[in-house]
C-alpha cells in the first residue's frame, strides 16, 4: 500500500516533497509515505525520529482526531514524535513550513535519548 501511495501525493505532499528529498532540508533525509508498524507516515526523518503529517480538512471532521490521536500515541511510544502541518499551511507558505520542520527537529538535540546524528 505504500508504494501506491507513493505514486499518488497529494499537491501538498508532492509539494513538500519536492523540498524534502535529497537532503535538502537542512542534509535530513526524509522518507516518504513510510510504513510503521500499522501505519504509513507521510514523511519520515530516522535521524530525527520525527514524523510529518500534511493535515487536510478531513482531519478536523467525524473520529479523525481522535484517530489521529492514537495513532500519534502509539508513535509516540515507539519514540517517534508527529508534527501536524494544515495543508493550506504546506500550499500558502513554504518557507514557514520548512522552518516549522527544522525548528521542531532541533527542539531534539544531542543531549536526548531521541536524538541520532546522521
Amino acid at each position: 500500500m505504500a508504494k501506491s501511495l507513493r505514486r499518488r501525493l497529494s499537491l501538498p505532499e508532492a509539494l513538500l516533497w519536492r523540498e524534502l528529498k535529497g537532503r535538502q532540508l537542512g542534509g535530513l533525509q526524509f522518507r516518504k509515505q513510510h510504513p510503521i508498524g500499522p501505519y504509513i507516515l507521510d514523511f519520515y526523518c530516522e535521524s530525527a525520529k520525527l514524523c510529518v503529517e500534511v493535515d487536510g480538512v478531513d482531519h478536523g471532521f467525524d473520529d479523525r482526531p481522535e484517530r489521529d490521536e492514537r495513532r500519534d500515541a502509539w508513535l509516540l511510544s515507539r519514540g517517534v514524535r508527529t508534527l501536524r502541518l494544515r495543508a493550506q499551511l504546506v500550499l500558502k507558505d513554504m518557507d514557514t513550513t520548512l522552518r516549522t520542520i527544522l525548528a521542531e527537529v532541533e527542539q531534539v538535540g544531542p543531549g536526548n535519548p531521541t536524538w541520532t546524528s546522521s
